[in-house]
């Protein structure tokens, strides 16, 4: 009974770091959040490959719950364009709970991202998805 157990486990184990290294563009991940947004996801809109810093996943989160006395709200629940390292994924997502097409609220995001990018001026979170919501928040409300 045991070793069916233990058998179980680490093939559980093997296919979720299977899974979690196997990014492609629509896929939507749940991650490790901070508490009251369970519900939030990340979804991989778009994978380029640079020289320096290998690949560079650019994502979206749906369903935070960030703080921003800029809103009517007073809360964001999108961040539309995050630029990730691998590592930065790799710390984060739990599931892969679907697939579909990148989300188009990135673009905008991406587009002056990638701008300041080429010009040195912008980089790439290594982060967890989980510090760098909590990091921008902080930011955006002194």
């Amino acid at each position: 009974m045991r070793l069916t157990a233990l058998v179980a486990f680490l093939g559980f184990v093997v296919t979720t770091m299977a899974q979690a290294g196997d990014y492609a563009v629509g896929q939507i991940w749940s991650y490790r959040t901070r508490p009251g947004e369970e519900a939030s996801h990340v979804i991989i809109d778009k994978i380029e490959r640079n020289s320096t810093l290998g690949q560079i996943y650019h994502v979206t989160l749906r369903g935070v719950r960030m703080k921003n006395l800029n809103m009517s709200s007073g809360f964001q629940d999108l961040l539309p364009h995050l630029p990730l390292a691998k590592e930065s994924l790799d710390k984060s997502v739990t599931a892969l709970i679907g697939a579909g097409k990148a989300d188009p609220e990135f673009l905008d995001g991406y587009r002056e991202w990638k701008t300041a990018f080429d010009a040195g001026k912008a980089g790439v979170w290594k982060a967890s998805l989980k510090q760098i919501v909590g990091t921008l928040e902080k930011a955006i409300n002194p």
